[in-house]
């Protein structure tokens, strides 16, 4: 099974090589390697690599600085995709897509199912909606949200860095959704591919948090490891107190439980899965 990895130098790319099947031919390619936005550049790669699968983990993924770049955004979250999944009905090959919680608009009371009417509200989001309309019914298209890994470039170390530096931090508290290891994320998009799965899958860890109640678990996780030398006060505000360019969702909760009954396997709790990344990240140094 040859299979083509884009974006591999991100979290999710990284997770995905390491946890590859020993029955997986990788080749994972990165922005050094493939210019996305290079129409022609990409359709000439896909054809001289005909991989089996493309894991397109690759994504314009700026979300206040995609307010005023969208078409380079398009490009990449959409354009591209539709470059992929044209070459993939080419070669008769399958099309695995990430995609994000913030192609919803965030005004649900419950959470987001799969097939629930999307309703992005910001540049990145609609970028992202458009490239999911080109995955076909046959391909995988996996969403999920707040993705962090050890050595990554992500909140959870943002925070650490800042609880160092800082004895008191102000985070957002009005904006509800679940932390995702990308391990955990990695592992289910490998399990999707090995039960012949197609359609389209939420991935996130257990449970419900708000980015101040994640904070808060970062600064105990990691100051019980010595990553932190005391905890800082952490005051909740709100998203009106914190003004960005893009809009978030409000709540963007999904619903994984489809993807949890196609795998025949039990759901992890953010809240585990982040004391296992902050043990990786100790390990780094």
């Amino acid at each position: 099974m040859k299979v083509l990895i884009t974006g591999a130098g991100g979290q999710l790319g990284g997770a995905l090589q390491r946890l590859a099947p020993s029955h997986a031919e990788i080749n994972a390619i990165d922005v050094g390697d493939l210019d996305l936005t290079d129409e022609e550049m990409l359709r000439n790669r896909l054809s001289s690599e005909a991989p089996d699968i493309i894991i397109n983990a690759a994504a314009y993924t700026a979300v206040d600085k995609a307010e005023s770049e969208e078409d380079l955004a398009d490009a990449i979250n959409a354009r591209a995709v539709a470059i992929m999944a044209e070459a993939m009905e080419e070669q008769g090959g399958k099309l695995v897509h990430v995609s994000t919680d913030f192609v919803f608009d965030g005004t649900s009371s419950c959470a987001y199912k799969p097939e629930d009417t999307r309703a992005p509200i910001s540049a990145y989001g609609r970028t992202k909606a458009a490239g999911e309309d080109h995955v076909r019914a046959c391909d995988i298209l996996v969403r999920t949200a707040w993705v962090y890994e050890a050595g990554g470039a992500n909140f959870v170390r943002t925070m650490i860095r800042l609880m160092n530096d800082r004895d008191a931090l102000k985070v957002v508290a009005d904006q509800i959704g679940a932390p995702t290891w990308a391990s955990g994320l990695a592992s289910t998009i490998w399990g999707l591919i090995d039960a012949g799965a197609t359609g389209i899958f939420h991935h996130s860890d257990a449970g419900t948090a708000s980015w101040y109640d994640f904070a808060v678990a970062i600064a105990e996780e990691a100051h019980a490891i010595g990553l932190i030398n005391q905890i800082p006060a952490i005051e909740p505000i709100t998203t009106a107190e914190y003004p960005t360019p893009a809009a978030r969702p409000a709540f963007s909760l999904l619903d994984c439980r489809a993807t949890r009954e196609t795998l025949g396997d039990a759901p992890v709790h953010w809240r585990v899965n982040l004391r296992k990344m902050l043990k990786k990240e100790a390990a780094l140094g």
